[in-house]
């Protein structure tokens, strides 16, 4: 019987060696997507979400009111199930925007790595990075799938926090060749300058911190990846045809998704899990006419970010990019970062990469 390795704390798995760099999880990440759409990966998303009434009314937490004005709690409890050829996996995620206050992140990741066929317990795992740098994967990975014959791309990224770091990380690794700026804002403007000037001599890419949205019309390439309880930009702002790669809330207006849906392409990385969760602008869009995401996107054309091939160039149309954050991506994150340091021996030798049994 294989030995189970335990529960691994952020700082014990720094202390093993931990790294997560950008290429492997970019690979990890692609072999992720490529199982999904050969249907060797699969998996759900269950959220439980709170009253921020029920917050407020705890004496200790009114003083922060004020401060949180214009940014989601996202107060929830998530879990992710997810079995892919060789691991099975349960992220379970606590979140709250109102730990930042505190010194804390706003929310907390727990992933338990299972054998697929035994769904025995291999080990438990500090999920809080991983959870970060596998959602910067979908910035890399959409890099490749839409610019990967670009050069003099500028991008805007909108937001200042963890999964903003990784993204300039993976953006500035593989489009060190392909993109001449990177615009960062947030709703502080000390916040993007700080990103900047940590990450800035080491991106690989010029960074630029943004003060308002003036730079949105020069950039064909738009993620956000912020926290904000409304859209971060009107359409006037953001370029005709540009691929927007929404990552966070409702950040993107109504007359931008309907131009999307009217002339555009619109992107799921799952569309049933995006209008099941309901809590990202597009599928809110649908839910606040009394629609679902599920039940009309197929017949306006909305598609899985599996089933959309490589392009040569871009299309000369508007594209959204709608994720939600797929418990497949953490599996395959998760398994590797298990197979390279954490497995009982695997600081010693190599791993085989052979399926574990229980």
């Amino acid at each position: 019987m294989e030995t189970v390795a335990g529960y691994f704390t952020h700082t014990e798995m720094a202390c093993l060696g931990v790294r997560l760099n950008v290429d492997n999880l970019h690979k990890a990440a692609k072999e992720a997507w490529s199982d999904m759409r050969l249907g060797r990966a699969h998996g759900l998303k269950s959220v439980l979400s709170f009253s921020e009434a029920d917050l407020w009314k705890q004496p200790e937490f009114q003083p922060y009111r004020d401060e949180l004005k214009g940014e989601r709690l996202g107060w929830k409890l998530s879990a992710l199930s997810s079995v892919g050829g060789r691991y099975a996996a349960v992220k379970v995620v606590g979140a709250n925007a109102i730990n930042r206050r505190f010194g804390r992140p706003r929310s907390a990741s727990t992933i338990i790595l299972l054998d697929s066929f035994t769904l025995r317990p291999l080990c438990v795992m500090d999920g809080t990075e991983i959870s970060a740098a596998r959602t910067a994967t979908y910035a890399s990975v959409a890099l490749e799938r839409f610019f990967s014959k670009e050069n003099d791309l500028s991008v805007f990224l909108f937001g200042a926090g963890p999964i903003a770091e990784e993204i300039v990380k993976a953006l500035g690794y593989f489009g060190k060749d392909i993109i001449s700026t990177i615009y960062v804002r947030s709703r502080s403007e000390a916040s993007a300058q700080r990103l900047v000037e940590k990450h800035g001599p080491t991106a690989g890419v010029p960074l630029e911190a943004a003060s308002d949205n003036r730079k949105l019309r020069d950039c064909r390439f738009v993620i956000t990846a912020s926290n904000a309880s409304a859209p971060v930009f009107a359409a006037p702002d953001i370029f005709a045809n540009a691929v927007l790669l929404h990552l966070g809330g409702d950040e993107t207006p109504v007359d931008h998704i309907q131009t999307v849906l009217r002339s555009g392409l619109a992107v799921c990385d799952d569309v049933s899990m995006v209008s099941r969760r309901n809590s990202q602008s597009l599928a809110l869009y649908f839910s606040r006419m009394g629609a679902t995401l599920e039940q009309l996107g197929p017949f306006l054309g909305i598609t899985g970010f599996k089933d959309v091939a490589d392009v040569e160039e871009v299309p000369d149309r508007p594209i959204l990019i709608t994720c939600v954050g797929l418990p497949m991506l953490d599996l395959y994150v998760a398994a590797h970062v298990y197979e390279t340091w954490l497995r009982p021996g695997a600081g010693a030798a190599p791993s085989s990469g052979r399926p574990v049994r229980g």
